[in-house]
């Protein structure tokens, strides 16, 4: 495994998450994985951990296995994320907590401590996920909107505090994708979202890994700071 590249992306248990696991292993990573449930994958090269992404103390704990066991830690996919889809005023404080902790905090703390492990290397690609809910402005996700500009500003933030050490910081907008986080969204309104893109299509998690793939390559090391809306805003 010394020789493999190495990945930590989180949120692997489903959906687009494990699509990555699954794609990543497949082109020779290591790929160490987390969620708040236990595991969805078996590969010799996978490792799970059970944790939340804003929790401090258990990201370290991953990042201190990852530095023990592999010296080196070459990319980082935040992909893990809540969403919730209520107007303003029947949005519970601990609901706009939990997406705020989740989604910014989390983000930020894994960017942190990743780039620590990639310092030494002075190499490392940080892919982000952010949302079109954030261009469009969409009614009924004011918190997970107001979360993703947020990861947003940190892409372009940190793109620039890192780009000294070769280390490059991205975001991709998934489309809407049938995926878990959208099940409960009424037809009508899924219809209505898919017209606001300039491609009136569902996206497919393959849309999703062909941009981290080609973030990802050694040749893009002049991209960083960008964000992708797939389905084009």
């Amino acid at each position: 495994m010394g020789d493999m590249p190495v990945m930590i992306i989180t949120g692997t248990r489903k959906g687009i998450g494990e699509h990555l696991a699954h794609h990543y292993l497949g082109k020779g990573f290591v790929v160490v994985g987390c969620s708040r449930g236990g595991s969805s994958i078996d590969n010799e090269y996978y490792k799970h951990f059970s944790l939340d992404v804003s929790n401090e103390k258990e990201v370290s704990n991953m990042l201190s296995y990852v530095r023990n066991n592999y010296s080196r830690l070459d990319v980082l996919i935040n992909n893990a994320g809540i969403a919730s889809m209520n107007h303003s005023l029947l949005t519970p404080i601990h609901t706009a907590e939990r997406i705020l902790s989740t989604n910014v905090i989390g983000s930020f703390l894994l960017m942190r401590e990743s780039v620590k492990l990639m310092l030494p290397h002075k190499y490392g690609r940080i892919i982000n996920f952010t949302t079109f809910a954030v261009p469009f402005k969409l009614e009924g996700e004011a918190v997970y909107a107001a979360s993703k500009a947020a990861v947003e500003s940190l892409t372009e933030v940190l793109s620039r505090e890192y780009a000294r050490y070769g280390i490059t910081v991205n975001a991709v907008a998934p489309p809407a994708i049938k995926t878990d986080l959208i099940k409960g969204v009424p037809r009508q309104k899924m219809e209505s979202l898919l017209n606001r893109q300039s491609i009136h299509r569902y996206g497919t998690v393959e849309d999703v890994s062909n941009v981290i793939d080609f973030y990802i390559q050694p040749e893009s090391d002049m991209v960083t700071g960008q964000i992708v809306y797939l389905g084009g805003v």
